[in-house]
């Protein structure tokens, strides 16, 4: 009798570059196979003899600590049979001692670390480096996260550059930011964020579980995440949150380390979480809302409180507006919820409210935000105030040493503005406002509205100023009015405008301009005040105030001047951490009818630009210069300044120290670049001094072989 000798594997081939071609995960700097659900990888096993049909062959696939087949976190495949929690494997070709494998995980399958071992008869395989990082699947039909344009899939899941808009609804700019998700170690960081999440294997099948749970990891409240947040100006035993440039530092640092990176704000937090969902294989994008409502107590409204100079007091509210405000939306069906809420889906992991006792927030469905339908999992009734409360603004007055308060207007059309996030493919602001809201005035607003009300308001609460839902006809029909500014008689409108470039250490040379539309003499009292403060609304420092008397006529108009002179604030502006902006705020009272109308905007300073001069192409591993130069052409000296430099694929995050620059002084730095990697990439500068907080630029390269 011939015995054949017991069938052993000798070794394996992951066929990786073939395998990450095809999944779209050739980006990531990895030595491990990385490929997306769903979708078929090869892999090739040789044999010390040929394979027979009486062989037993059988890849097994082990998820977590302690594998086990009744746990569903040992999958055995073996080639040709019925499939296995819905994956299977079959044979391509056998080719004496080689054999070619076709392994199709399931579109449902848990995401995260597979251990591949091969038995064969009693006999198991153990490879070196037989760890495969499985993702979510875009490009797959049956994956929740299905995603069907291409160019949406190129920039919501594979760009690895992009812009955050930040500053102020008058002044919105982008910040260039760098997500790196194929980076080294960051999606070792991610895989680390999961396995700390504690969610069970059915849960890390759904990216609405996988995206809540990141949403309160990327924050260090709870749990020890990735990044503590910190808004007092003050980072010295830290980086400030101005000075990062991307996420790449930041998730290295913290895989490294294990313990939360200093210090956050809202933009480093979504750019953090953006960097995460995308490396998992979800779409998502960052969004800006601004003047973004933080509503602590779900009335859909915001007190903002004045003293009688009309300057903006911090501590009578708990609630605030924030001058912009950025999450993330993240793309995928909600197979937990009725029809209708699949698509973007809002998740934000600034640590502001707690969601069932945790800093974690969404996900939200977008659609649910502009139906209405804020009772929706997750967190519904936050996001809806974020970009739609209203805001009332009121004076204190001391009346017989008593503080007494009086109504001075409301802004119904004020929250929620100029919702932005980076085209798809182009380098410009996309405003997505109309996907979360409806036009102001219409039809559907006011259904929204209504439907949102019932589930937020208590009963009782008057209904927002200038909002009366129905009114009877003589038909009997109800019909709704349209929610207006509240229009006064004698027309009074407010505008607030600078005059000159708000240059750091110019005079800031702002105007109010006082307007009346309807026929009678009016006599209005015209209150201003310039104030420095936080992007979180928050008041740094009063610099000035103005108190006129303005005559004006029928329909006409007068420009009253503001101005403030740079003593006045260049000492705040050196000594804060942070970016600050100008609030300006104008009440004005008209003396015949006692009207009341109150205004505010915030503006942010002009700085000069950097410029970046590199050829526009360079060869693969060919050195090539890029010098960075920056003229300072501001009254001022720019103080310990550095110069943060980041270029994906091209050279890692750098720093320069410049010292002072002096008015009128160029400064100049060069680098020595060596690209790793092909297609179009970007470099990304940044300069930080005392005075200014936030000249930043980049600039396109394409590498080519």
């Amino acid at each position: 009798v011939f015995l054949e000798s017991s069938l052993k594997v000798t070794g394996i081939d992951f066929l990786k570059s073939q395998n990450t071609r095809q999944h779209h995960t050739d980006g990531y700097n990895i030595k491990n196979l990385v490929v997306r659900r769903g979708q078929p990888f090869q892999v090739q096993v040789s044999l010390n003899r040929e394979l027979r049909a009486a062989d037993k062959l059988s890849l097994r696939f082990g998820i977590g600590e302690n594998p086990m087949k009744n746990k569903g976190s040992l999958l055995s495949l073996k080639p040709e049979r019925e499939d296995f929690n819905g994956w299977k494997i079959s044979v391509v070709k056998k080719n004496g001692k080689e054999c070619l494998l076709s392994v199709t995980s399931s579109p449902h399958a848990a995401v995260g670390k597979y251990n591949l071992h091969v038995k064969t008869g009693t006999n198991i395989y153990k490879p070196e480096n037989g760890v495969i990082y499985l993702l979510f699947n875009p490009w797959c039909e049956d994956d929740v996260v299905y995603m069907a344009n291409e160019a949406q899939r190129k920039e919501y899941v594979l760009n690895d550059t992009g812009y955050i808009y930040v500053g102020s609804a008058y002044s919105i700019y982008d910040r260039p930011w760098n997500y790196g998700q194929f980076e080294e170690f960051v999606l070792d960081a991610c895989m680390y964020l999961l396995d700390k999440s504690k969610l069970s294997l059915i849960d890390r099948r759904d990216p609405a579980n996988v995206s809540r749970a990141m949403s309160a990891l990327v924050n260090a409240n709870d749990d020890n995440g990735v990044l503590l947040g910190n808004w007092s100006g003050k980072y010295i035993n830290g980086t400030s949150p101005m000075d990062w440039i991307g996420s790449v530092t930041i998730l290295q640092k913290y895989y490294k380390t294990k313990k939360p990176v200093r210090y956050g704000q809202c933009w480093v937090f979504a750019g953090v979480l953006n960097t995460v969902m995308r490396c998992l294989g979800v779409p998502s994008r960052c969004v800006s809302t601004f003047d973004a409502a933080h509503d602590t107590e779900e009335n859909l409204r915001v007190d903002v409180y004045l003293n009688e100079r009309g300057e903006k007091l911090n501590s009578l509210s708990f609630d605030s507006v924030w001058n912009f405000h950025v999450w993330n939306d993240v793309w995928m069906k909600r197979t937990d919820l009725p029809e209708g809420f699949n698509g973007w889906q809002a998740i934000d992991s600034t640590p502001q409210e707690q969601s069932q006792g945790l800093f974690q927030c969404g996900p939200c469905p977008v659609k649910a935000v502009r139906e209405g339908d804020v009772y929706l999992p997750y967190d519904g009734k936050f996001v809806y105030a974020e970009v739609n409360a209203d805001r009332v603004y009121w004076v204190v007055k001391k009346v017989n040493g008593k503080d007494k308060y009086f109504k001075v207007g409301t802004e119904t059309q004020d929250i929620g503005k100029n919702i932005s996030t980076k085209a798809v493919g182009q380098n410009r602001r996309e405003d997505i406002t109309r996907e979360y809201k409806y036009p102001e005035g219409s039809k559907e607003e006011r259904m929204s509205m209504q439907r949102a009300y019932s589930f937020i308001r208590p009963s009782g609460m008057v209904p927002r100023s200038g909002y009366a839902s129905t009114v009877q006809t003589l038909s009997g029909n109800t019909q709704p009015l349209i929610p207006k500014e509240p229009v006064t008689k004698t027309g009074l409108h407010l505008e607030i405008t600078n005059t000159e470039p708000l240059h750091p250490g110019n005079p800031l040379e702002m105007a109010i301009t006082v307007k009346t539309s309807t026929p009678g003499n009016w006599t209005i009292e015209l209150t201003g005040s310039c104030q420095l403060q936080y992007y979180t609304g928050k008041v740094q420092a009063n610099l000035g105030t103005i108190k006129e008397t303005v005559k004006l006529e029928g329909t006409s108009e007068m420009q009253i001047p503001l101005k403030i002179a740079p003593d006045a604030y260049m000492k705040t502006l050196s000594s804060v951490e942070d970016e600050v902006l100008i609030l300006v705020t104008a009440i004005a009272e008209v003396k015949e009818t006692n009207d009341k109308l109150t205004k505010e905007t915030s503006m942010r300073f002009e700085y000069p630009p950097i410029t970046v001069q590199m050829p526009e192409t360079a060869k693969l591993y060919n050195d090539f210069t890029c010098a960075f130069i920056f003229k300072n052409k501001l009254n001022v000296t720019l103080e310990n300044c550095k110069l943060l430099v980041e270029g994906l694929g091209i050279f890692k995050m750098t720093t320069f120290d410049q010292g002072d620059i002096m008015p009128g002084r160029i400064m100049k730095s060069e680098i020595i670049c060596t690209p790793t990697r092909l297609g179009e990439k970007k470099i990304v500068a940044k300069l930080i001094s005392n005075q200014i907080k936030g000249i930043s630029t980049e600039k396109g390269i394409i590498i080519t072989e």
